[in-house]
């Protein structure tokens, strides 16, 4: 193993915060990780890490020779950056995350496609709700739907969305159709909810007046943290949901659904979704993938058909 591999290893178990971390990110286990970075405390003569039963910490040589290992990893990147410019079509792997229903629904085809395209390529996708860590875990892109809050990031928009209510029409039925927020805010709601994140609160506010937002609360009937389930649900007449209209997959007419409150704003935040990449320099790999997503979701998004001409803002 080169003395650069060694020093990628020793960068990575300190990004990652842990040996079994980076044991897992590398496949190979922790005692074997271990052997590595004390071969290399070795070869170099001086200790990197001060270990403990649970942890460890930085050496005073360990922080000087990761800091010239960062700076060895950026330059190992941009060559490898420059040799993928100098080819004729996409290869390599290609990491991506994605929230879980976007990446079932619009990923995924796009996915499909891509590989048979370019059949020299391996694609790792990642879905998970949580918003990773795409440099210490190691993604080329994320895909994020919301406002962006990390300006360390490179971000590219791929469409705008906004977010909307649904109940079924046997819900309606049952419990009549909600015209004010304050009519909705007292009937059974369908909650996203997971480690991270719950919305069990409304912003909403008028979309033809010069008004503030009002806050409302929902009344959980259930919690879940699957937006797949929740719509599904809202099908069920179990309780109205607050979703982003990016999330359906077909039409609210095919699903027995309706929109709640069309002509209201539903929330004060400006959502997209995005593709976020760790550093401004892209791949073709990169960069083909990322058009081919775009084009897959089209100008305006194609989840703006999914609401009827009535339902429309």
């Amino acid at each position: 193993m080169s003395l650069a591999t060694q020093l990628l290893l020793f960068a990575d178990v300190v990004n990652q915060g842990s040996f079994s971390k980076a044991a897992t990110l590398h496949e190979m286990d922790n005692s074997s990780l271990s052997k590595k970075i004390k071969k290399l405390e070795t070869e170099l003569g001086v200790q990197l890490l001060n270990r403990s039963t649970r942890s460890f910490s930085l050496t005073s040589a360990g922080e000087d020779i990761l800091k010239q290992t960062t700076k060895l990893s950026d330059v190992l990147n941009d060559i490898q950056l420059i040799a993928n410019s100098y080819q004729s079509q996409p290869k390599g792997i290609l990491r991506i995350t994605s929230p879980i229903y976007f990446g079932q629904n619009y990923l995924q085809p796009v996915i499909s496609r891509f590989m048979t395209q370019y059949p020299d390529i391996q694609i790792v996708h990642s879905l998970d709700d949580r918003k990773s860590d795409i440099i210490s875990e190691q993604f080329d892109i994320a895909f994020r739907l919301g406002k962006l809050t990390e300006s360390n990031l490179i971000a590219k928009k791929i469409a705008d969305t906004h977010f909307i209510l649904i109940a079924s029409n046997d819900f309606i039925q049952r419990h009549g159709l909600p015209t004010t927020p304050q009519q909705l805010s007292e009937l059974p709601a369908i909650v996203y909810s997971n480690v991270d994140l719950t919305i069990d609160q409304l912003q909403i506010k008028s979309a033809h007046k010069n008004e503030r937002f009002c806050h409302y609360k929902m009344q959980t009937k259930y919690k879940v943290s699957d937006v797949k389930t929740m719509i599904n649900a809202a099908k069920d007449g179990i309780g109205y949901a607050l979703i982003d209209l990016s999330n359906l997959e077909e039409s609210l007419e095919q699903q027995g659904l309706v929109q709640l409150l069309p002509n209201m704003i539903i929330s004060r935040v400006d959502t997209a979704i995005y593709a976020i990449c760790p550093h401004r320099k892209h791949t073709m790999l990169v960069k083909e993938f990322i058009r081919a997503v775009q084009d897959h979701i089209g100008t305006p998004p194609l989840w703006e058909m999914y609401l009827s001409h009535k339902e429309t803002k």
